[in-house]
């Protein structure tokens, strides 16, 4: 049986019930011709908790949040992501979400990553690690020794989402997902994340929307397991990262030319 092409998706951060339902249905819509070849999650966040700004809204909490991810999932059937940002969120998040999230720059503490891999073991869950911008792809496998004595490297998720280059500057190391990949586990690229211009509108986020589709199939083409990425019907009035969300419509063109890049790499090997 051939591997499905992992394509993590949804919104930056909860807004509200009913988009949160809105888009994940027309992302099912758009994206079920796909499904033979693609495994579609729906990815949310109820809290963000490192907001450029302490005026920034941050979303509903986790009581709230989670309980819209499971309307979510019932509703379309979709697996559903969200982060966790302390070790005693762990547990109640995995009740809820098949895929849960440590934040990039949370990657390297210890309690966190033992509390969600010992929640994955209990749930049957899956745990995506965002690599910190900070931290060099060789040293994931810190993080990797830390998860594999608790669950098998099948279900971890190392993503690459840029790594800080100057002051407010990302760049993707296309190099990172070969060295990750050596670690026994699926790689993901961040890819509207890594778009970013961090703080660079002062109070807020930047970004160079105009750069994700090239930086993601570059990173397919360099082997990348899956895509992570953001969007919403209208990205300028997003609440969060509105200068790097993606155009819910253009979505599923964009898959398309994703999987045409994935096949061809395919045949070459």
């Amino acid at each position: 049986m051939k591997e499905k092409f992992e394509f993590i998706c949804g919104l930056c951060v909860i807004e509200s019930e009913e988009l949160a339902l809105k888009v994940a249905n027309r992302l099912k819509e758009k994206l079920s011709p796909f499904f033979s070849d693609l495994n579609l999650t729906f990815k949310a966040s109820f809290d963000k908790a490192n907001r450029s700004s302490v005026d920034s809204f941050r979303g509903p909490g986790i009581e709230k949040g989670l309980e819209i991810l499971g309307k979510v999932k019932k509703e379309t059937g979709l697996p559903v992501l969200t982060d966790f940002h302390l070790p005693e969120q762990a547990d109640m998040v995995a009740s809820v979400c098949d895929i849960i999230q440590v934040p990039a720059f949370l990657c390297r503490q210890t309690d966190l990553i033992h509390a969600g891999a010992e929640a994955c073991k209990k749930y049957d869950r899956m745990i995506n690690v965002k690599k910190g911008q900070f931290l060099a792809p060789e040293d994931t496998k810190n993080i990797i020794e830390k998860i594999a004595p608790v669950i098998d490297r099948s279900k971890v998720y190392l993503t690459e989402r840029g790594t800080s280059f100057g002051y407010k500057n990302l760049i993707v190391d296309m190099a990172s997902y070969q060295t990750m990949k050596s670690f026994g586990v699926k790689t993901i690229h961040d890819a509207t994340h890594c778009v970013q211009k961090p703080g660079g509108l002062g109070k807020s986020t930047g970004g160079k929307r105009e750069q994700i589709e090239i930086l993601a199939r570059a990173a397919v083409a360099a082997g990348a397991d899956g895509i992570f990425m953001e969007t919403h019907p209208t990205p300028e009035k997003a609440l969060s990262d509105a200068a790097t969300c993606y155009e819910l419509e253009k979505i599923s063109t964009f898959v398309a030319n994703i999987l045409h890049i994935k096949k061809a790499c395919n045949e070459l090997n």
